[in-house]
């Protein structure tokens, strides 16, 4: 059986981009628009020679209409998957509902990776400094 990694994080930070270039795919839908990705997509992906299985999960937010529903789908897949990859935007920072979304991802059995993304033009130190805590 392959090893699960959930990629979570609030809308727009890249998740379906990386599930694609994981997957070798075009299975999801890439927008600009926020909550397009609600439910639970899977794919098989490799990384260097390890091989695994990716779930690319609705935007964290809560806003919006499906909020509750996609809240639902991206807990199923963190409590499935042995890892997590939590997306963060560099350029947005580090914003309330992170905070949430870090204690969620500390009480579950996984292990919990982050990922610093859309920091084009800045220093790296100060793009993911931020993030440290």
């Amino acid at each position: 059986m392959l090893p699960v990694l959930a990629l979570v994080g609030r809308p727009n930070v890249g998740k379906s981009t990386l599930f694609n270039r994981l997957t070798g795919s075009r299975d999801a839908i890439v927008d600009d628009q926020p909550g397009v990705t609600r439910d639970r997509l899977y794919g098989r992906g490799q990384f260097d020679t390890r091989k695994f299985l990716a779930v690319d999960t609705g935007g964290l937010d809560d806003d919006g209409l499906f909020g509750d529903g996609v809240r639902a789908q991206v807990e199923t897949a963190v409590a499935e998957a042995q890892a997590v990859l939590w997306l963060v935007d560099a350029h947005a920072g580090l914003v309330a509902s992170e905070r949430d979304i870090a204690e969620q991802l500390r009480r579950s059995e996984a292990k919990v990776f982050i990922a610093v993304n859309k920091s084009e033009g800045l220093e790296a130190q100060a793009a993911i400094a931020e993030f440290q805590q």
